[in-house]
């Protein structure tokens, strides 16, 4: 039996019946017609956002919290330009999302209508997929097609644009009872061929390594992962995207590679003669100049997204499929093989991966002048606030202190923005984060440059009763833009201090206490080392209110280590005025 409903009408429906139950959006005049059968809803809550860029990282939050899309709306024209940002974070991320707009109504596209915008034609290069609906029957469907292809293969963002016109118009609410997608046929099952061929080269390498990237969380397959890793005795590095999906606390963890990873998980790569690539995509942060990345090793490379393998660094054994699935497979390959009598040895190369780690731990350099350290704040919070948690991250100094100071021991502990590297990204993630998982302390962790893109929705927070807390790590500068004009511009600080005032250097602007208060949260300010855990643990008692605490710490820190930019990851410095070489020590 079909019901008669108009097209708004119909996309509510459509979502209740995919199982969304919260949007976060802003309404504006071409998608206003949903916005008011969105009133009746029992069954969807929308969360009233500042700005849609929020809106779009709140999905991602979402999405990373629950493993399902997150959903944002926004009007035609501005409204859905401002969520461009968003849907190339989650592009680059591989993070399942579903962006609804509104367009003008369909006889005025393409003649400059007020408020119109070809958002497919914008967003072509950064979406999974995306959809221009003109006829309100189509709607459901759409609806459906859209979180199939977002939530399945890799996962990704799609745009749902629907005009005005087809919203107002009436037609029978009709689900379809199946999806047909000619041409979308995503391969999850591995070939067994390849799969044996790669668990017979793991277990006749002498140097391998499980190089662990962001498809393994999408997949779900840290339990399968730690069966591998155990099984064979491979030492394991996880990207900054993948950070949690296998213990810290695991002897065989490494750490994680890139720019400003461990010095063993980058040395192990570089050393390795067989790297099994799982869920990765060999990209320049972690592979350096390209040309001198891992030189004696050769590549089994297993992803979802057949156009990754091979894009970047030649795959010996490629395998196509979803990485729960290959990693099961492993398993079951690797254990027949042990149980032929065939094991691999890789004592020798332990020994060496343990001495890099004994020489070359992580550490920080405490301020002379007294003020807090950086790494210190961030890794007290962790120690005090605890695995269990979640912490998002914005971008820069602090996003990298955050992957190497706090211990990750669960998938999805640690959330960021990786392939886009989008400011403003932690405290809007942080509220979706909180929304899909209330019960989990949710910490965002912000840079005050960071923090000014975004912190308006700190309002939606308190209001809408998302009681996320912030610590914002505030040095009075863009910290890593300023480390780069440190090491590579003389110190020639161009246009990267936040704070100084032309009247009094003393001056806070803004003050992020006063602005916290202003937004309805609690504000906290901690200047000195020795109140460091009493203020996060004071953050902690707070639950009925979002909090926010200004860590105000020294200007100069630096991360490290550091591979600097268009160099070989041999040259990896562990500090400032210190290089270490990967075989000074066998």
């Amino acid at each position: 039996m079909t019901e008669q409903m108009t097209g708004a009408q119909s996309l509510i429906r459509s979502l209740e019946q995919v199982g969304v139950d919260t949007v976060f959006g802003i309404p504006g005049g071409a998608i206003l017609p949903a916005y008011d059968p969105l009133y009746d809803s029992a069954k969807v809550r929308h969360i009233l956002m500042r700005h849609e860029q929020g809106a779009g990282h709140a999905a991602e939050g979402y999405a990373y919290a629950t493993g399902r899309p997150g959903v944002c709306m926004a009007t035609s024209g501005p409204g859905a330009t401002n969520l461009v940002t968003p849907l190339a974070d989650a592009y680059m991320d591989s993070v399942p999302m579903v962006a609804i707009t509104g367009q003008v109504a369909a006889p005025m596209i393409g003649t400059d209508a007020f408020q119109e915008a070809d958002i497919c034609g914008i967003t072509m290069p950064i979406t999974k997929h995306n959809f221009l609906v003109k006829d309100v029957r189509e709607i459901p469907r759409t609806i459906a097609e859209a979180f199939h292809i977002a939530s399945s293969g890799r996962p990704g963002p799609v745009l749902v644009d629907i005009s005005k016109d087809a919203l107002q118009a009436g037609a029978d609410f009709v689900w379809p009872e199946r999806l047909e997608l000619p041409g979308y046929r995503p391969v999850t099952k591995p070939h067994g061929k390849q799969v044996r061929e790669a668990a017979r080269m793991i277990l006749e390498a002498k140097r391998p390594v499980l190089y662990v990237g962001g498809g393994v969380l999408r997949a779900g397959a840290a339990a399968e992962l730690r069966v591998l890793a155990e099984l064979t005795g491979v030492p394991v590095v996880t990207t900054l995207m993948a950070r949690g999906v296998f213990p810290d606390s695991h002897p065989q963890f490494l750490g994680m590679p890139g720019m400003h990873g461990d010095v063993a998980a980058v040395g192990s790569l570089q050393r390795a003669d067989l790297i099994v690539a799982l869920g990765a995509r060999f990209d320049d942060r972690v592979t350096g100049r390209l040309d001198s990345f891992a030189p004696d090793a050769k590549i089994v490379h297993a992803d979802i997204d057949p156009a990754e393998i091979s894009k970047n660094r030649h795959a010996d054994v490629p395998i196509v499929g979803d990485c729960r699935e290959v990693l099961a497979d492993l398993v079951v390959a690797v254990r027949g093989d042990q149980e032929k009598g065939r094991a691999g040895d890789y004592g020798a190369w332990w020994q060496h991966l343990g001495r890099l780690k004994d020489t070359y731990p992580k550490g920080y350099d405490v301020p002379e002048d007294g003020s807090l350290s950086p790494q210190m704040v961030i890794e007290r919070l962790g120690k005090v606030v605890g695995p269990e948690a979640t912490y998002v991250a914005g971008v820069g100094q602090h996003q990298m202190w955050a992957a190497q100071f706090i211990g990750y021991e669960r998938p999805g502990a640690f959330v960021n923005s990786g392939g886009l590297g989008t400011m403003g990204f932690s405290v809007p993630a942080a509220l979706g984060a909180k929304v899909g998982d209330p019960d989990r302390a949710v910490w965002s962790i912000d840079g005050d440059g960071c923090f000014q893109m975004t912190n308006q929705e700190l309002a939606t927070c308190a209001i809408e009763g998302i009681p996320v807390k912030v610590a914002v790590v505030n040095n009075g500068n863009l910290g890593m833009v300023r480390q780069w004009q440190t090491l590579y511009y003389e110190g020639r600080y161009s246009n990267t201090d936040l704070q100084t005032s032309p009247r009094d250097e003393k001056v806070r602007i803004p003050d992020f206490v006063k602005l916290s208060e202003a937004y309805g949260c609690v504000g906290l300010r901690c200047e000195r080392a020795e109140d460091v855990d009493a203020t996060i643990e004071k953050a902690m008692a707070i639950n009925d209110v979002p909090v926010v605490v200004d860590f105000t710490v020294n200007h100069d820190a630096m991360v490290w280590p550091m591979v600097g930019p268009g160099v070989s990851n041999d040259n990896i410095q562990y500090a400032r005025d210190m290089a270490p070489s990967w075989d000074d020590e066998d």
